[in-house]
């Protein structure tokens, strides 16, 4: 019994991820063997192939942190799943694979109404904002939510996600379009970035009780200062070092690096204002945490999420390419055999 991977020899280059096949051994007893039909895309996949992200595996390694399709086998001791049943769930890298062995601590069931698409497109970025809203963002009813990159995975589920707790949310978007395309979704409160974003938040006094950031630089600095007293920035990601190309380019890193927003405590203590960060990868070691998390988002009534982009599972070079290019809208996914059954 085989599978079929995309697999990079070394980080540094996207050009090194390649297709190969992997040999399964037989399944542990306590694990779950599941025939993968779609395969959600991140920004923490570029940065991981390119070199650039802290939890990237030495040497060979599969990208690849979630994933939806149907259990083909379970080991002897599993006991929360069967044969057959339609599972979406999260993995440590691993994930652009065409059978994949996992832990069922990891796997949750895909709602009936659900494709598979829409299942790999729902763990990691859903696990992200509810994790930044209300472990460390606290959100509180009627308060005012900066959402940056707001039409993406983990910013369209933090704009639903605000405004199903009570909040307003006020997303913001690189591209005129992708601002139309959320007011169309009922989502009024939407800004294109300008480049001087400091001086739009200040012509238009706007101001929040938290902000969620992914992008950094100037706009997270401008995005810091428009806090309230007692308002709390929460960062996830850096997509401004997001490479262009196939490799890093190291001196525009270097640069922005050096550029990058410096926060002082005593001036935090000072104007009252919180800067908090996180790196979701590190939940996938502290399952009773993520349980706890996906435990409470079964109380939240959400939409399927939006999948703006499907490629087939060859094409995944054309998927990460498109992904980097920062035109996309919704999530990314790679399907693999139909992506239905």
């Amino acid at each position: 019994m085989h599978r079929h991977v995309w697999q990079t020899h070394k980080a540094g280059d996207i050009r090194r991820l390649q297709p190969t096949t992997q040999m399964l051994n037989a399944l542990p007893a306590n694990q779950v063997r599941v025939d993968v039909r779609a395969v959600g895309l991140n920004f923490a996949d570029i940065f991981a192939l390119t070199g650039l992200y802290s939890a990237t595996p030495a040497g060979a390694f599969i990208p690849g942190l979630e994933f939806a399709g149907r259990v083909r086998e379970v080991g002897g001791a599993v006991t929360e799943v069967a044969v057959g049943d339609r599972v979406m769930g999260v993995t440590r890298f691993g994930g652009y694979a065409t059978v994949i062995d996992s832990d069922p601590a990891y796997l949750l069931p895909l709602p009936a109404d659900w494709d598979f698409a829409q299942g790999a497109a729902w763990p990691a970025q859903t696990l992200t904002a509810w994790y930044a809203l209300s472990r460390l963002g606290a959100l509180h009813k009627g308060q005012r939510v900066l959402i940056h990159s707001a039409a993406g995975g983990v910013g369209l589920q933090a704009m639903k996600l605000t405004r199903a707790l009570g909040g307003h949310p006020v997303g913001t978007v690189g591209r005129s379009q992708k601002a139309r395309w959320l007011n169309e979704q009922g989502f009024e409160q939407v800004l294109t970035r300008e480049k001087n974003f400091r001086g739009q938040l200040q012509r238009d006094n706007l101001t929040f009780d938290l902000v969620l950031d992914a992008i950094g630089g100037e706009v997270q600095q401008a995005s810091f200062d428009a806090l309230n007293p007692m308002g709390r920035l929460v960062v996830f990601g850096a997509a401004e070092f997001t490479p262009s190309g196939n490799r890093p380019d190291y001196l525009k890193a270097l640069w922005r690096y050096l550029r990058r927003p410096r926060y002082d405590v005593m001036d935090m203590i000072s104007s009252n204002r919180s800067v908090l960060a996180f790196n979701l990868i590190w939940l996938w070691e502290q399952t009773h945490h993520m349980q706890e998390l996906l435990e409470e988002l079964k109380a939240v009534p959400l939409a399927p999420p939006h999948v703006g982009h499907r490629f087939a599972f060859e094409d995944a070079h054309e998927a990460l390419a498109l992904l980097r290019s920062g035109q996309t809208i919704g999530k990314v996914v790679l399907e693999s055999g139909s992506g239905q059954d």
